[in-house]
Order: C-alpha cells, then sequence, then structure tokens
C-alpha cells in the first residue's frame, strides 16, 4: 500500500511539473523605479490568478549602467544563472531588455518565445537581427504629443505660451525630433518655448519667472546640463518647487509628484497588455507568430485632482473617459456601486410598496366587484329558464341553475357531488359521459339531443349545448352544460309532419283508388260469373274453389295496400337502421300503378347493390321519398298533359363516402332559378291549392331529425334532388 502510495505522489508531482508554465520577466530598468514597478504589478497582477505561472524577475539596471561590456557580463552571469532552467515565454520590459535579447536569445534562451512593452519608438527591422521575427510580439510604447497638445489648448484658451522641458538622454533626443515636427502646427496659436540645456538653477530661476497665461510640458530630466544626474521624482519636484503654473506631462509615473496629467503613456497598461498576451500562449497554446504587435500605444487620459483643484481646471467639457487620482475620500464615490444598488434597492422597495398598496386596493375593488358579479351571476343564471348545470374533470356536479334543480325535482344543494347516473337514464348518462371524456381531450364544443321520460309519464326533448371551461390558472375545470327544451318544437315539427302526410293523403287515396279498381272489378267479373254458373245449375265444386282462392289474392292484395297506408300514417318513435329498398318497395306498392297510368316510367337503379340501408326514422324518411315523387310526378302530368310524350322519374342510389345517397331525378322541366333557393322554405309554394310544407318538412326530417342532407339543383332540363343520409349510427 506504501509503495502505491508513493507512485501516485511520483505521478502527481510529475504532472504538476509538467503543467506548470515558467516566464522570466526582464526589466531595463532598477527596482524602486516607478515605471518598472507599475509593469511588474500588472503582471503579477493577472499571473497571481493561476497557480501553476511561475514568474521570475530580472532588473538590468540600464539607467545607471548602460555600455557594450556591461551587457557582455551579464550574459555570462545570465548564462550560468540559467544554465538548468527552461522559461515558456520572456517578457522584456522597456528597449535595453528587448535589444539585449535580441542579440544574446540564441546563447542563453534557444528559441523561446519574447514578448516586450514599454518599447519607444519601435523599428520592425530590429526583428531581423538573428531570424527573430518569429519569436517576438509585443506592445509598443508610443507618446501621443499631438493629443496632448490639443488637450492642453483646450483647458487653457488663454494660453500664451508653452515651456517644453526635456533632457538630452536617448528618449529625449528621439523625443526632440518629434516635437520639432510638431511644434510649427501650433506656433500661431501660441509662444512654444523648448529647453534641454540648462542647470537645474538656471531652470528654476526661468520658470519661476513665468507669466500667468503660460503652461508647462514636462517631457524628461533625468540629467541637466551639468552631467548631474535626477530621479524621475526629484526632477519633478524641483520644477514643482519654484512653478506657479501648471505641469502636464507624458508619463503615468509623473502623477502624484506635481503634473496635472494628460493623455499618458501608463505603465500599468503596457504590463497588462504583455502579460495578457503572455497568457494566450502559455494557457491556450498559441503561437508567437500568431499574436500580432499591438502597435497602437494603451495610453489613458489621467489627472491629479489637487492639481486640477488648485488651478481650477473642468476636464468634463473635453475628455470622455478618464481616470483622476488624489481624489479625495468619498463615501459615495467609493462605494458607488453599493450605494448605487442600496439607492435603487430602496427606490423599488418604495416602488413595490405603492404598488402593493395600489394592488391591494384593487383587489379589494375587485373583490367587491367579483362578490357583486357573483351575486348578479347567481340571479341571471337562476333567472335563466334554460337548466343550466356544471361539473367537474371527474364528471361530478358542482353546482345548477334553478331551471335544473326544478327540472330534477331538487333543489341545488342537493344537486352538488352527484353524476349524470344519478338525473338520467343508463343509456343517455354513458352516452353523455362519453362525449364529456372527448370534450376534454379535444377542448371543442358538443351540441346533442336527448329525451327525457319523466314519473308522470311526460316526454320531454332537449338540446345540450357543452363546452370545457378553464379555470383562472388555466387548467381545465370541467364541464358546463345548457339544456335547451325543445319540447314544443319537437311537437310542432312533428304535428307539421303529420299535417305533411295529410296533405298527401288526397293523392294516396287516388293511387289507392287506382290499386283497388283492377282488383274490384276482377272480384266484381268473378261473382257474376258464379251467380251464372248457378242459376244455370252448372256450378262447380272446383268453380267455387277457385273462386275463393283468386278472391282471397285480390283480398289480401288491398288488405295489404291498406297495411302501407295506415304505416305511412304512423309516426316513428325512434332511430332504425332499415334497407332503402324496402322502403322504395313499399312507396311503389302504393303509387306505382298510378304513376304508371299517368304515362310515367319510374326506374330504380341500385348502382352498389340492393343492400344499403338507412339509419333514422323509417316512415318519415318513406314520406320524404313519397313527397318528392309525387312532386315529379305531378310536374310531368302538369307539363305532358296535352300531349302524348312519355315521362321519367329516375331514382338512383349508391354509396357516398359514410352515407348512401339517393338521386330522385325527374324531366318534367327545371325549376325556375329565380326560387330554387326558395322552395325549402315554410309555406312557400307554387300550386294554387298548395300547403307549402312539403318540402320544408322533407328538409326537417333528413337534415334536422335524421343528420342528413338535402339539396335541389337544375340538371338541363332535369331536376335532381340529391338525399344524403347516414347508414350507421354516430
Amino acid at each position: 500500500m506504501k509503495k502505491i502510495l508513493i507512485l501516485i505522489s511520483l505521478v502527481i508531482s510529475l504532472f504538476a511539473k509538467e503543467s506548470s508554465k515558467e516566464v522570466l520577466l526582464l526589466h531595463s530598468y532598477h527596482k524602486g523605479y516607478k515605471w518598472t514597478d507599475d509593469i511588474s504589478n500588472a503582471i503579477e497582477k493577472n499571473f497571481n490568478k493561476y497557480n501553476n505561472i511561475n514568474l521570475t524577475t530580472i532588473y538590468m539596471d540600464t539607467k545607471r549602467v548602460s555600455n557594450q561590456n556591461y551587457y557582455v557580463k551579464l550574459k555570462e552571469l545570465y548564462k550560468e544563472q540559467f544554465l538548468n532552467r527552461r522559461f515558456d515565454v520572456i517578457i522584456a520590459s522597456d528597449n535595453s531588455a528587448l535589444e539585449f535579447l535580441i542579440d544574446y536569445q540564441n546563447e542563453l534562451f534557444p528559441k523561446t518565445p519574447i514578448l516586450f512593452c514599454g518599447i519607444n519608438y519601435f523599428d520592425e527591422k530590429i526583428l531581423e537581427k538573428n531570424d527573430m521575427k518569429d519569436y517576438i510580439s509585443g506592445v509598443i510604447e508610443q507618446v501621443d504629443l499631438e493629443k496632448n497638445f490639443e488637450l492642453i489648448s483646450k483647458l487653457h484658451p488663454n494660453l500664451e505660451k508653452l515651456v517644453i522641458i526635456n533632457d538630452k538622454s536617448k528618449t529625449g533626443l528621439i523625443m526632440k525630433n518629434d516635437l520639432n515636427k510638431l511644434i510649427p502646427k501650433y506656433k500661431n496659436r501660441f509662444e512654444i518655448e523648448y529647453i534641454d540645456d540648462m542647470q537645474m538653477n538656471e531652470l528654476k530661476k526661468h520658470v519661476s519667472n513665468s507669466s500667468k497665461n503660460t503652461a508647462l510640458l514636462f517631457v524628461l530630466l533625468f540629467k541637466d546640463k551639468t552631467g548631474k544626474f535626477f530621479t524621475y521624482k526629484e526632477s519633478l519636484e524641483h520644477i514643482k518647487s519654484f512653478s506657479n503654473v501648471p505641469i502636464y506631462g507624458l508619463w503615468d509615473f509623473y502623477l502624484n509628484y506635481g503634473v496635472i496629467g494628460g493623455l499618458l503613456t501608463s505603465a500599468k497598461a503596457q504590463g497588462d497588455a504583455a502579460s495578457k498576451m503572455a497568457l494566450e500562449i502559455l494557457l491556450e497554446n498559441k503561437k508567437i507568430k500568431d499574436i500580432p504587435i499591438l502597435r497602437k500605444s494603451p495610453n489613458q487620459y489621467m489627472f491629479d485632482f489637487n492639481e486640477l483643484k488648485k488651478f481650477d481646471i473642468n476636464i468634463q467639457k473635453y475628455v470622455d473617459n478618464y481616470i483622476i487620482v488624489n481624489r479625495p475620500f468619498s463615501f459615495y464615490r467609493k462605494y458607488k456601486l453599493l450605494v448605487n444598488i442600496t439607492i435603487a434597492t430602496m427606490l423599488v422597495f418604495i416602488i413595490l410598496i405603492i404598488l402593493m398598496r395600489a394592488n391591494i386596493n384593487r383587489r379589494k375593488k375587485l373583490q367587491r366587484d367579483l362578490s357583486n358579479r357573483l351575486e348578479f351571476d347567481k340571479v341571471l343564471l337562476d333567472t335563466i329558464p334554460n337548466a343550466i348545470y356544471y361539473k367537474n374533470v371527474d364528471g361530478k356536479f358542482i353546482g345548477c341553475n334553478l331551471a335544473f334543480a326544478n327540472l330534477m325535482g331538487l333543489n341545488k344543494e342537493e344537486v352538488v357531488g352527484k353524476n349524470a347516473f344519478d338525473f338520467f337514464p343508463k343509456d343517455i348518462a354513458e352516452k353523455n359521459t362519453k362525449v364529456d371524456e372527448k370534450l376534454l381531450k379535444t377542448l371543442k364544443t358538443d351540441t346533442s339531443e336527448m329525451a327525457l321520460h319523466f314519473s308522470n309519464k311526460e316526454i320531454k326533448y332537449f338540446i345540450l349545448n357543452k363546452a370545457v371551461y378553464k379555470n383562472i390558472d388555466g387548467r381545465i375545470g370541467g364541464i358546463v352544460c345548457i339544456m335547451d327544451d325543445i319540447t314544443e318544437r319537437v311537437q310542432q315539427k312533428q304535428f307539421l309532419i303529420q299535417q305533411s302526410k295529410l296533405a298527401e293523403m288526397g293523392d294516396m287515396v287516388a293511387a289507392i283508388a287506382h290499386q283497388w279498381n283492377e282488383p274490384l272489378v276482377e272480384l266484381s267479373a268473378q261473382v257474376q260469373d258464379i251467380q251464372t254458373s248457378y242459376l244455370l245449375n252448372e256450378l262447380k265444386d272446383t268453380q267455387v274453389e277457385e273462386f275463393v282462392n283468386d278472391s282471397m289474392i285480390q283480398i289480401q292484395y288491398m288488405s295489404r295496400t291498406l297495411n302501407d297506408f295506415r304505416n305511412f300514417l304512423k309516426p316513428s318513435t325512434k332511430k332504425v337502421i332499415f334497407p332503402i329498398k324496402k322502403a322504395l318497395d313499399e312507396i311503389n306498392e302504393i303509387i306505382g300503378k298510378q304513376v304508371f297510368y299517368s304515362n310515367i316510367n319510374m326506374t330504380f337503379n341500385y348502382l352498389d347493390g340492393e343492400n344499403l340501408v338507412v339509419y333514422g326514422y323509417e316512415n318519415e324518411f318513406k314520406q320524404v321519398l313519397l313527397n318528392l315523387i309525387n312532386n315529379a310526378k305531378n310536374k310531368i302530368i302538369e307539363n305532358f298533359a296535352e300531349s302524348q310524350i312519355k315521362g321519367n322519374i329516375i331514382i338512383n342510389i349508391s354509396k357516398f363516402q359514410n352515407y348512401n345517397k339517393i338521386e330522385i331525378i325527374d324531366d318534367g322541366g327545371k325549376i325556375d332559378e329565380k326560387i330554387i333557393s326558395s322552395i325549402f322554405e315554410p309555406y312557400f309554394t307554387t300550386k294554387k291549392d298548395g300547403t307549402g310544407i312539403g318540402l320544408y318538412m322533407a328538409k326537417v326530417i333528413v337534415e334536422d331529425k335524421m343528420q342528413g342532407f338535402i339539396k335541389v339543383n337544375n340538371v338541363g332540363n332535369n331536376v335532381v334532388f340529391t338525399i344524403i343520409v347516414p347508414y350507421k349510427k354516430d
């Protein structure tokens, strides 16, 4: 077990060692030099977020010592110092460090990526030396003189003179070259005095005599004319001590020591940008040649609060994004986010309290309105004569109006909690339950008819209009049903049907007379023949037997005719499935001979066989057929009365989707297009003695009672009545 633990520890340590990253930060200058320290702080801040990055920092101290012999000795020192170390990336701070690495990288750190920052006046040709182009990238340090000139001229619109203080160091001479290009552009706006060859005492005397409308631009002053060395802090403090005019700078390390500020080259920004490039190499495995050089220096507008206040300078009019140092403590400024959040939170709470109070008042008002509305709805429901009930998704009644309670002989409280089987017969309750289940799934509405038998032998007919209702939370609450009492309408329709039948009786009596005429003549002839044989004493037993047989056939035929007539008058009480052929045969028995003697051919075409059926009211349906055939017969007789042309009535029976179709076609002449759309309306007739209810009742029977469809149209000179009826239960 001990060996396993040791092995695991070794693996973990090897993995940790392999995953750790080594970075060398090589500074041109010394520790304590603010520019250098700010770069270091920015790099360390970004690297401290990652435990696997080890940073080694070295200072070349070239502000104090800077010659070739010194660089050779540094090379030998670093060669010995880093003999057994390998770095993943090297960061060079300022020009001296970069130039040193370009000269000696192949000896000290072969093929190691180098990132630079703080490089003044970068010349890309330097990368061609020792083939370093593919190993170097970084951030250029670039002083923006023109923007600082513009800033000074805007902040001091009455400026008469700008004094520029510089030295003759390598950087100072480069800056002088850039200033010489820029100064002519501003000479007409204010006087510009450039100083780089005075002793500190001379400079002190010269600056102290500056007029009111003068400003200083402090570029660099590490050495005066005598060669005396000053730190950046010392030189600026000397100038500040005897200057009574505003001083502007170009680097951020001069802040806090007397400069107002300006668009400053920031050491922190340089270090931040270089370290982020290093993280791309260390963490994202990017190749250094794929990281472009950042050529636009990340400069920032920075100002000293104390100096702005001293010279009463307002920068907000001219600068949008800026940083101010030495601002006096302000609780709001320091904890601005916290204060803003607190104020915003308090405002939100105040608004919420106001809204909640308004909401409470609104809810109280709504509650009163709702109570009033509920009371109103209760009275309204009880006032409605239609029986209304509503039940939940489980089929339990949860309420009703007074009309439903009275219909069931109960009070409203007794209805609650019951189900359909407590009020309706089993078959009706089962049918309603299935309808309810379907509605709860489809969320549609449903209309159906129902007949209720009461204990007093009274029958009432209702149309049930059902719909699903939802609760306030959007969930399905149940089903509401409005029962429309149509008993009087049903009775009225039944009366109209019977009235329509009575209207047909004249034609039927005539048809029966035609039917009986032949058997009566036959019976009369047989009676006379028997009488003659009897008188002549020639009557035989066989003659008597034949007479009886023939007479019974004629009597049975006449009796069957009467039965058909009686069945026609009898109303159907319920829907049944019956053969279409049977109905047509019975109609033919009644009026067939009358049609034949009217010089009309009546043809029955069973296009899909003779076994097609209809689901509906049999006698009422036969009434419809009889009415249509009689109308066709009468029209043919009326139009062909003076001619010997034989008329035709063709009846086609066929299937049509989930229905059966019957077409009654006659050639008695088309119906006037002006009235064809009105012939099914009640009491509409073109006959002198017509009632106008025949075709209306045909439509009621087919469409309302049998859920079918009837229509009429002209086809050429023929008229086609089409009946489409169901052949099975819904």
